[in-house]
């Protein structure tokens, strides 16, 4: 009886939203969003934006506070099964308390609900059935604004972590890295780089070129922009010229 929509709404530029995912928007009756912060308030402030842009009232927007996740945990395959399953309750209690039957909630996604997110797993979890609209990717954004693709001709691509680049080393030609605290692309010397943060935003930061020539110039930006900022949301594409 309840209407769960996940919309995607693109890496950070407001004019990343689809026709589809506005529609969406407009449709939904209640807004769930999840709080993570003073210091990571801007993607929650650019879900407001669009919310009051798209959305038709009356509509009811429900903030939750995200529970705390041990990121230093050694265990960070247990980590993160007990951060999801604390956040799948968290989603339960908000539904049945704050949707009523035969209305629409929503949560709007950084991104693509499809890549690189918890949403869908974490909604798998609860008995509800859901529809997601898809949105333009942080991969897309990189690839658009470094005026590259992220495929070649008969070649594969990889997408990983920088936690699993620096455990295994490269494993092929093109490898597609999200959020990378590490820098594990330092010493991949025979690659290009294509690395992007806060795409889509005013204080988006582009950089490319060999790694052995710009290697340092990335981590000196992204220490910079974290200390400023609090927070970081970066990916990279790595490429082998052949």
């Amino acid at each position: 009886m309840k209407r769960l929509l996940v919309i995607g709404i693109g890496a950070g530029d407001p004019d990343h939203l689809t026709i589809q995912g506005a529609k969406a928007i407009a449709a939904t009756d209640v807004f769930f969003l999840i709080d993570k912060g003073e210091e990571k308030d801007e993607p929650v402030r650019l879900r407001r934006r669009l919310i009051e842009e798209h959305g038709r009232p009356p509509y009811r927007i429900v903030e939750a506070r995200d529970p705390e996740r041990d990121r230093a945990a050694a265990a960070y395959a247990e980590a993160v099964e007990d951060w999801r399953a604390r956040r799948a309750e968290l989603y339960r209690r908000m539904i049945e308390d704050e949707l009523p039957d035969g209305r629409t909630g929503a949560f709007l996604v950084w991104g693509d609900p499809g890549v690189y997110d918890s949403t869908l797993a974490i909604l798998d979890r609860l008995p509800y059935e859901y529809e997601v609209i898809p949105g333009i990717s942080a991969i897309s954004a990189l690839t658009a604004r470094h005026r590259t693709t992220l495929t070649r001709v008969g070649s594969p691509v990889h997408i990983t972590t920088g936690r699993r680049l620096a455990e295994q080393g490269p494993t092929a030609d093109d490898i597609l890295v999200m959020l990378d605290s590490r820098c594990a692309f330092a010493g991949l010397t025979g690659y290009h780089i294509y690395w992007g943060a806060y795409l889509g935003t005013p204080d988006e930061i582009l950089i490319a070129g060999p790694v052995a020539e710009v290697a340092d110039r990335i981590r000196e930006a992204r220490a910079e922009a974290r200390a400023r900022k609090g927070w970081i949301m970066d990916t990279y594409l790595l490429r082998r010229p052949r």
